[in-house]
């Protein structure tokens, strides 16, 4: 009998994360709706680009700049929300050279616009911030900015803000449906000795040397979700390479500090591994006009757009783990692979609401057994994956709520990645089911989605109605129990704790051939050709077996 898996270890990548989501369902705050839900103050304005200029001061940990934003009028409106939170103050907003009146609803601001706001037009408000953001408690799960030092003794400075928001360190429009179209620049001063890494290419560098400062100016050239623009300072040495790609020559440079510039050079080759298992699989890197960089953090490490942070400590593994059992997870460094692989799943194909957060995580950690399948066999990346299993706990539905800013279970992870991988055992032709992940990043190419929009596109291209299947595992708590029993060469066969019309096939083993069953909650039954009793679920479908023969 295979026995049922309920499986109660926390995945340990997102432990601290899956922790926190554990708490009992809070109640959800006028803030929380303000921050997580398209309010009217949102809605009638469309982001085209931002102009981020600030200066960091490590010794004072504060940052002050402006933002000026461009946006397209889409609606009548005068009234338009910022995001910025405290303890950073939101001191001015200007537009065409006139002061507005800002009223302050704690994370949320709203500007009164005296200026027409005629629907087409293109205009720009400016907003001017200070202050001393949070600091990073536990990042990047728990995040802020980082304000550390390297062994040296030299500021060593990171942001991580995923979920959190980006408005903890800069005013924006901090909701993830809205991405600025025509991307943005990134102008940070540091002080003299130092560097800052933004997203996208380095264009100029000004000196200021009454400052004793230098201004770094990052150009992005395509749209960008909030909380994937970062900035990392310290002291960085680069190095790089061209990646012949699927689009052409890809610049890959490499960001770290001056003492681990040895290590990172040999763990560094990773990132082309990954490029060369993720273009094959997902298509081709979604940036290239940003270039891809990986960046050296005193965290563990996040998706930042063009700009992949690394913390891993220049080993294999997560931290030197393999998180799947198999022995396949020590072959390749976990953050490369794992945070690379959201520039196609978070930052190319981007959620709009955090209760969709599944789209980025589940993908991203599915990836990490492509990247094994791709470079040691199916097989390999077969066991990768079933290894993960381990870190399910089954406890809450995958998505969140919505309009509140608030996802669902850390399963999203191993559970959202086992689902993908059923799925594939469902299409049953690998060819196939590489096209849908290559054309899911066709088809929403730079877009921000909903999860209805990549259930219907993986249905459709699949050619099979999974809408069950997705109910199933991202709306409810339990996976599917496959009870069975075999009498007199006859299998009777039912699924059990599932949702209404639920009908995924399975392939099975039965009395020593391999068959495809079609079960539902009713009861059915399939003649065998011996007197054999075994039966064994194909392990590559993530569900419970029952064997209820005698009860």
């Amino acid at each position: 009998m295979q026995k049922r898996h309920i499986l109660l270890l926390t995945f340990a990548l997102f432990m601290a994360f899956s922790a926190s989501a554990q708490v009992t369902q809070r109640n959800f705050t006028h803030q929380d709706t303000l921050r997580g839900s398209i309010t009217p103050e949102r809605a009638w304005w469309d982001l085209q680009h931002y102009d981020l200029n600030f200066e960091v001061d490590p010794a004072g940990k504060t940052i002050k700049g402006v933002n000026t934003m461009r946006y397209k009028v889409t609606g009548p409106q005068n009234r338009m929300q910022i995001d910025l939170q405290p303890p950073m103050q939101l001191t001015k907003a200007v537009q065409n050279g006139q002061e507005l009146k800002i009223e302050h609803d704690g994370n949320a601001h709203f500007l009164t616009l005296t200026a027409p706001q005629k629907e087409g037009a293109t205009l720009e408000v400016a907003l001017y911030y200070e202050g001393s953001p949070r600091v990073a408690r536990r990042p990047p799960w728990d995040g802020g900015i980082t304000w550390s030092t390297d062994e040296n003794g030299l500021p060593f400075i990171a942001t991580s803000c995923q979920g959190l928001g980006a408005s903890v360190w800069w005013p924006c429009k901090d909701h993830m449906y809205d991405e600025p179209d025509q991307g943005m620049m990134i102008s940070v001063e540091t002080p003299e000795n130092l560097m800052d890494v933004s997203n996208g290419r380095l264009v100029k560098t000004d000196s200021n040397p009454k400052k004793k400062t230098k201004t770094w100016h990052w150009q992005v050239v395509n749209p960008i979700n909030n909380y994937g623009v970062n900035i990392n300072i310290g002291d960085y040495v680069h190095f790089g390479e061209k990646y012949d790609g699927e689009k052409g020559p890809l610049d890959m440079d490499y960001y770290v500090l001056r003492n681990d510039l040895e290590k990172a050079k040999s763990q560094f080759k990773d990132a082309v591994r990954t490029m060369q298992a993720l273009e094959h699989w997902f298509g081709p890197y979604p940036f290239y006009e940003d270039s891809y960089k990986l960046v050296q953090t005193p965290y563990l490490g996040m998706e930042h757009q063009s700009s992949v942070t690394y913390g891993n400590r220049f080993g294999n593994g997560y931290l030197g783990r393999d998180l799947s059992g198999s022995g396949w997870g020590l072959k390749f460094d976990f953050i490369i692979i794992h945070e690379s692989a959201h520039e196609w799943f978070a930052n190319n194909v981007t959620y709009k609401d955090m209760a969709d957060m599944w789209i980025h995580e589940s993908f991203a950690n599915y990836s990490e057994s492509l990247f094994v399948e791709y470079h040691y066999g199916k097989d390999a990346g077969n066991a990768y994956v079933r290894g993960t299993r381990s870190g399910i706990r089954n406890d809450r539905p995958i998505i969140g709520p919505y309009d509140v800013n608030k996802s669902g279970s850390g399963d999203m992870y191993p559970k959202g990645g086992n689902m993908l991988h059923t799925i594939r055992q469902i299409v049953n032709d690998d060819e196939k089911w590489r096209a849908v992940l290559r054309g899911l990043g066709q088809a929403f190419y730079h877009q921000t989605v909903t999860t209805a929009q990549v259930e219907n596109y993986i249905s459709e291209k699949s050619g099979i109605d999974l809408s069950k299947v997705f109910d199933q595992y991202l709306r409810q708590s339990g996976i599917p129990i496959l009870e069975y029993e075999v009498k007199d060469k006859t299998l009777r066969f039912r699924w059990n704790e599932v949702v209404n019309g639920f009908d995924m096939p399975v392939k099975v083993r039965a009395a020593g051939k391999e068959i495809w069953l079609h079960p539902t909650p009713q009861w059915a039954e399939t003649e065998l050709d011996s007197d054999r009793t075994d039966v064994v679920i194909d392990p590559d479908f993530y569900v419970a077996g029952l064997n209820i023969t005698g009860q």
